[in-house]
């Protein structure tokens, strides 16, 4: 079946998000491995893609371990700086599909104030027809929940949607739905896919 509408994650498919680099360069690679093996850091970060609320989490999480309260801290910030840079190859990919008036998602495991932030540094987060946060809708990737609740909104049948994630568990709940997936390792990856498709031409996916 045709395509419809393309979806795209966010984090490693548009931005970067490799919290552990950031905390490699600024506090040096052994200390961050010691606070990762003590403080769970991602567990934290999921409450916030529940809908937590970003500050209050990661405030409330960094007076759990007071030897690390300030390094917790930069979780919250220092935010911009962990989601950072972005894939600008992976940018241009959704550009040329909106300019081709193709319907172009964001699904995307990320919380209500972080996600309202990053909007105001990248600007391509505006861009989405629709936007589809985790911490907006209560429940995340790869529980079925997201993925059926994408599917109500915005009316296109399961297997005209192709979604373009970096974590197998993600794509893999999509293509048991039906849906077309892409398991994204690379922008250049995707954009072979997008050529093979049919949605772009090669230049329009350079």
């Amino acid at each position: 079946m045709p395509i419809e509408a393309v979806i795209f994650d966010v984090g490693n498919v548009l931005i970067e998000w490799q919290p552990e680099r950031y905390y490699d360069k600024v506090i040096g690679a052994e200390r961050r491995r010691a606070m990762f093996a003590e403080v769970d850091l991602h567990g934290m970060n999921d409450l916030v893609d529940q809908g937590h609320h970003f500050t209050d989490t990661i405030y409330n999480w960094a007076e759990k371990y007071p030897d690390w309260r300030d390094e917790i801290r930069m979780w919250h910030d220092k935010w911009i700086e962990l989601a950072a840079p972005e894939i600008p190859h992976s940018v241009r990919l959704q550009r040329a599909l909106r300019a081709k008036k193709i319907p172009v998602f964001a699904l995307t495991n990320f919380g209500v104030q972080n996600f309202y932030y990053a909007t105001t540094i990248y600007p391509f987060l505006n861009e989405f027809d629709r936007h589809y946060v985790s911490g907006r809708m209560k429940t995340v990737k790869p529980h079925p929940p997201i993925y059926e609740m994408v599917e109500a909104d915005c009316g296109v049948p399961p297997e005209a949607l192709l979604f373009a994630d970096d974590r197998i568990d993600n794509i893999e709940t999509a293509r048991k739905r039906g849906w077309q997936t892409h398991h994204f390792t690379g922008p250049q990856g995707w954009a072979d896919r997008l050529v093979v498709e049919g949605l772009l031409t090669s230049e329009e996916a350079r």
